[in-house]
């Protein structure tokens, strides 16, 4: 077991029943100290006349869809059938329908009568899940479906059906009661309120109705949520962290697979930095039973001594080319589409509301540190931004990306482009000082700005481009348009970053994603002497790095620049590359985004190659050759992260 992924001691409480033996040795063998207070007691309902008419009707052809919730629930349903008519023509009936699985289990109940299921719903299949599901594969007005429960009834389920026109049945297979025993239970409650746990981890969403009534009954419903105030809540997926939401508290940790191997897996990798985290909030006055991620607050002495914290951070220290305890890790786009918390927040805003909406451009760069726990954080933005107050129009195009509503390809349009106001990007700063304030004074946060060559390039092209015709047309044809277009930007990003550093950035960064494109003279001609002035021009508080993608040609160049950390990307060798910069740079890269996609024992082979050509040199910061990529696996990412920290750390 990787010593990362251990609870060192913390003591856990876990509230299952039915897997109560499992879930204690899983919490004592990643170094937990379980209590485990079953808190509920299965009450099959064999007989029941649900499961009778539900085949009734089923038999009759009276149903068009099946929906199975639970793999234990489809197995008692068919038991329960079977006690009546006979399995062949339950089989052959259950056929005839479309039958929709709810994740794996129930498919694996339904493969043991050989059957398939014909629509399978995705993790993590919450039953919004599922009703997106069937809206995307079939209409369900007119449908008559039949729901399998489990436990008790999902009336907003049903309701939502039946919203969409499906005539619905619910079938009860199975409910919960309290277990006859309820000392465990209670014994639990009391170790909670008087604050003897450090983590409580919920498998259900019956385990708080439960844990909730058992308090009632004494009283004790207060001193419970008191008490899980000063408590990690971890939950194991969205419909129990909804429940939990119901009785005002706020989980502070949710996997992305509601598996409960999961759930203690992660737990125990984050489970330390979470109870410190939680605790300093409580006890600096936030109300942790109903929070969010901007709502922490680390200290509440001077911002001086904060940012001495900041500034002697492993991130902070790499930058300055000093000795650091282990390499720092952070990744490029790191909150993004791959993350199930920015999916969810991003279906219900635009990109550029995200963006222009400061708490939650915060919350979103807050969740990904939290959840990746890497080094430093990034705040939520996007290189275009500046060009709206330019003057040329700026629009996020579903599947189409980033597009330039007026292009700037002449002499006359280049004169056009408005003078930058700084404060016409507010809601940036403001995200940024909110971030500041809420983000662990040990990770640094890192503001950035498109390079000037590759915001040209947009705002010439109009949108993304494979030769950039138009941005090098303008620069050979004009090249006095070109530098002026170039100055603009640079005087515009220089004034950018620095507000953005007076809003608590600690390091930024500037992108020149399209800069490969160009030769070695153009580069020098075209964008050194502008890149020169620019970072020049920059805070010298805060160190500037400067990244491009398919520069290997130009790393020479661009250190000529300033800049005092220099980005590779995963094209160059990083050995060669430090070493054709020289070691008074630090530099930061560069594993190729695509490998996320392999297998943890092959990211962790490539990642070792790349840590031993840094050779624990000081100044290495580890990071991807580009962003990550939107389908990246989240597990791939925490197993990158991991064997970064553990494998550099020195003994």
């Amino acid at each position: 077991m990787s010593s990362l992924y251990n609870f060192d001691g913390l003591k856990v409480t876990a509230f299952e029943s039915r897997r109560a033996e499992e879930i204690e040795k899983l919490i004592r063998y990643h170094g937990g100290v379980p209590r485990v207070a079953p808190s509920m007691r299965e009450i099959p309902l064999s007989q029941s006349t649900d499961a009778h008419k539900f085949a009734k009707n089923l038999l009759a052809g009276n149903f068009d869809i099946v929906i199975l919730m639970t793999g234990v629930g489809t197995r008692a349903l068919v038991k329960a059938v079977i006690t009546k008519y006979p399995e062949k023509e339950f089989i052959k009936a259950l056929k005839k329908t479309t039958i929709v699985a709810r994740g794996p289990k129930p498919v694996a109940a339904l493969r043991e009568m050989g059957l398939k299921a014909n629509i399978t719903v995705p993790e993590p299949n919450t039953w919004r899940d599922v009703l997106t599901t069937l809206e995307n594969e079939t209409d369900l007005k007119g449908k008559r479906v039949t729901v399998q429960e489990y436990g008790i009834s999902n009336k907003e389920f049903i309701s939502a059906l039946r919203k969409k026109g499906a005539k619905v049945t619910p079938v009860s297979i199975y409910k919960w009661a309290l277990p006859e025993n309820l000392e465990p239970l209670r014994d639990a409650i009391k170790s909670i309120k008087n604050s003897k746990e450090d983590i409580s981890i919920f498998t259900s969403s019956q385990q708080i109705y439960h844990l909730f009534e058992v308090a009632s009954q004494d009283g004790s419903q207060d001193e419970l949520k008191e008490g899980l105030k000063k408590i990690v809540i971890a939950s194991i997926g969205p419909t129990t962290s909804e429940t939990l939401n119901r009785f005002g508290i706020s989980p502070d940790y949710e996997p992305d697979s509601p598996k409960m191997g999961n759930l203690i897996r992660e737990m125990a990798r984050l489970g330390k930095e979470l109870v410190r985290k939680k605790r300093t909030a409580h006890k600096n006055g936030v109300d942790t039973n109903s929070w969010r991620q901007v709502d922490m607050i680390w200290s509440k002495g001077s911002k001086k001594k904060r940012k001495e914290i900041t500034k002697n951070s492993v991130f902070m220290k790499a930058c300055r080319l000093e000795e650091t305890d282990y390499t720092p890790v952070w990744l490029m786009r790191q909150a993004g589409r791959y993350m199930r918390e920015y999916r969810e927040l991003r279906s219900k805003v635009s990109f550029l509301q995200l963006c222009k909406t400061p708490e939650l451009a915060a919350e979103v760069t807050l969740s990904a540190v939290d959840r990746l726990a890497v080094d430093a954080a990034i705040i939520f933005a996007d290189i275009l931004l500046i060009v709206e107050p330019l003057g040329v129009g700026l629009e996020f195009s579903k599947g189409e990306g980033p597009r330039i509503k007026r292009p700037v390809r002449s002499g006359k349009a280049v004169d056009r482009i408005n003078d930058f106001d700084p404060e016409s990007l507010n809601y940036v700063y403001d995200a940024l000082r909110i971030t500041r304030r809420a983000l662990d004074p040990e990770k640094a946060l890192i503001g950035f700005a498109g390079a000037p060559f590759t915001v040209a390039s947009y705002m010439i092209e109009g949108g993304g481009s494979r030769n950039y015709e138009n941005t090098k047309g303008l620069m050979y044809r004009d090249p006095g348009a070109w530098h002026t277009i170039m100055e603009k930007l640079s005087i515009a990003t220089a004034a950018y970053l620095n507000n953005q550093i007076k809003a608590g950035a600690d390091v930024v960064q500037l992108f020149d994603s399209w800069v490969g494109c160009l030769s070695r003279d153009d580069y020098k001609e075209f964008v050194l002497p502008h890149m020169k002035k620019l970072i020049s021009q920059i805070d010298k508080d805060a160190p500037v790095i400067h990244f491009g993608t398919g520069t290997g040609a130009l790393l020479d160049l661009i250190k000529e620049s300033g800049s005092q950390v220099i980005g590779l990307d995963w094209r160059v060798d990083l050995a060669k590359a430090w070493r054709q910069i020289g070691y008074d740079k630090a530099v930061q890269g560069n594993l190729d985004p695509v490998l996320l996609f392999s297998t943890p024992s092959e990211i962790r082979r490539r990642t070792k190659k790349i840590l031993d050509k840094a050779k624990g040199r000081p100044g290495f910061i580890f990071n991807l050759g580009h962003g990550i990529l939107p389908k990246t696996p989240v597990d791939n990412v925490l197993a990158l992260i991991d064997f970064v920290h553990e494998y550099s750390t020195k003994k």
